[in-house]
């Protein structure tokens, strides 16, 4: 188990492009090859590779944990095909609302998930049943994208340090993991913004310092490599 850096197109923003669980890491097509392979090679899951509507803001715009995918309406028919072809099992809900960004309004594992609290219920009953995880509204430091504001694991959840006491606690009770707090990329609280991973390795933006990657080691239960 381990933690690596990346940097990918010119920015340590990793987080921005790319989305990694327990099945997959996704990557855009723009993205070099070798640093995609990596990415494969350091998560241990298979890689797809694809745009969404086009655009290579992967991380922001798509959520996923080991059961479904949300995903904005304006994705392509042919990215849903180059998803399907390495997530076979995975169910795949494409989001008709005016909201596009469910990268930035969902916060997932495989055992829950917060959702921005302006989101309508019926949305939120949409998002349980594709992630197939209870999914309850809630805010991380009194702000409402929490996907942006955390990252999550089977293992742990990395926030904002201004998370408050009562958001803590509810993330803990839902995704039943432990929450900690930190930032990536010498100081940036916003975490998903520099920072993949899942229960076998993490990959922090190539700015994250050796403190902050001591937080992140011990938090979603990962340990320092040099590569």
């Amino acid at each position: 188990m381990g933690i690596y850096l990346l940097s990918l197109f010119g920015t340590a923003s990793i987080g921005v492009y790319t989305i990694a669980n327990e099945k997959f890491v996704m990557v855009p097509k723009p993205a070099p090859e070798t640093k995609a392979k990596k990415l494969e090679k350091w998560l241990k899951v298979p890689l797809i590779r694809t745009n969404v509507g086009n655009s290579v803001l992967l991380g922001a715009l798509v959520c996923a944990n080991s059961y479904g995918m949300l995903l904005p309406h304006f994705i392509l028919d042919e990215e849903i095909k180059e998803i399907k072809a390495v997530a076979k099992d995975l169910n795949i809900q494409v989001m008709e609302t005016k909201r596009t960004a469910y990268g930035n309004m969902v916060l997932a594992n495989d055992k829950g998930a917060i959702v921005d609290p302006r989101l309508k219920p019926q949305e939120v009953k949409i998002i349980s049943d594709v992630l197939d995880v209870e999914a309850v509204q809630g805010e991380i430091a009194g702000l409402p994208y929490v996907g942006s504001l955390a990252i999550a694991t089977n293992k742990g959840v990395l926030a904002h340090p201004l998370i408050r006491e009562e958001e803590r606690k509810l993330i803990e009770e839902v995704l039943k993991v432990p929450v900690d707090v930190g930032t990536v990329n010498c100081g940036i609280p916003y975490i998903a913004t520099g920072l993949i991973g899942n229960s076998r390795n993490v990959v922090a933006g190539s700015l994250t310092t050796g403190p902050e990657m001591f937080i992140i080691g011990n938090i979603l239960n990962v340990v320092e490599e040099n590569e």
